[in-house]
């Protein structure tokens, strides 16, 4: 991997991380001001990527975001958009439900988004490494560690995600892409998705998600937590810009339009209300 495609980061302080914006306007700003109430400055939070897909607005958000000093990691919406590719790369079946939403989204998207924006994307990093006080090592990623657009999921085995963690050479990963939040111990390592701030989590709420990550002296404390936002609004934008209505009906429902890319495991607690997780890693 090109080394201007990595970038490290000293987990020295509580770090605020989250995922999927997806055009979500309301939501980001919603998650920035969560952050400042709880005293976190932009220069402590990370995102895993898509800042760009479902919502009403692809131009705002990224501006947002750029302009805000946030650690941002490249998803495949941005790997595509700076490519200028036809479609996100999530590599839908042809002819499902979500292949022919993610038609109307993504060519919205691509209408927004400016040659700076393009330009942005193209110079973010494939892979951030956290720096643990105790020497260990965590490596943020989008989907897997060879596949940007890799779906892992909470019901992913452990043998999976431990031959995704030895391919980054690190104790655990933080990931982003599949869009529902979790966080578990896989061997001696950990594996953590903050989930997304864009869209609900499939759990019949229209709650969004994020994650803290605060070291201790035993070790990290892993936190996932709910965040509520005008979702109303966000909905209303997204009819008004004529996007897909299963997704603008989803951010106040709380479920998918599709569940194309869910395991059964995941398809089986759908519309149950996720509840907040806390999670300790010790140091060895």
């Amino acid at each position: 991997m090109p080394e201007n495609r990595v970038t490290r980061i000293a987990l020295d302080a509580p770090l605020l991380v989250f995922g999927g914006p997806y055009s979500n306007l309301q939501a980001t700003e919603a998650l920035l001001a969560e952050a400042a109430r709880r005293g976190i400055a932009p220069a402590r939070m990370l995102c895993t990527g898509d800042v760009v897909a479902y919502g009403a607005d692809a131009a705002a958000c990224c501006d947002l975001v750029m302009r805000s000093g946030i650690a941002v990691l490249a998803g495949n919406c941005e790997e595509n958009l700076a490519s200028g590719e036809s479609d996100c790369g999530c590599g839908f079946e042809e002819g499902t439900q979500c292949d022919l939403l993610s038609r109307a989204w993504y060519a919205h998207a691509a209408r927004q988004v400016t040659p700076a924006h393009r330009a942005w994307m193209a110079g973010l990093p494939r892979r951030i490494l956290l720096d643990l006080p105790d020497g260990r090592r965590l490596a943020v990623l989008h989907g897997g560690a060879a596949d940007i657009s890799r779906f892992l999921f909470a019901s992913t085995p452990d043998a999976v995600l431990e031959d995704e963690m030895a391919a980054t050479g690190c104790a655990g990963v933080i990931a982003g892409h599949c869009g529902i939040p979790f966080a578990r111990r896989v061997g001696e390592g950990v594996w953590i998705n903050a989930g997304a701030i864009g869209m609900p989590a499939d759990d019949g709420t229209p709650r969004v998600w994020f994650a803290l990550l605060t070291p201790t002296p035993a070790g990290l404390r892993v936190e996932i937590l709910p965040l509520d936002y005008d979702h109303t609004s966000a909905a209303a934008a997204m009819r008004a810009a004529r996007l897909p209505e299963g997704y603008a009906a989803a951010l106040g429902s709380g479920i998918w339009p599709s569940c194309d890319v869910l395991p059964p495991a995941e398809r089986a607690r759908r519309g149950y209300p996720l509840a907040p997780v806390a999670l300790d890693w010790p140091t060895p």
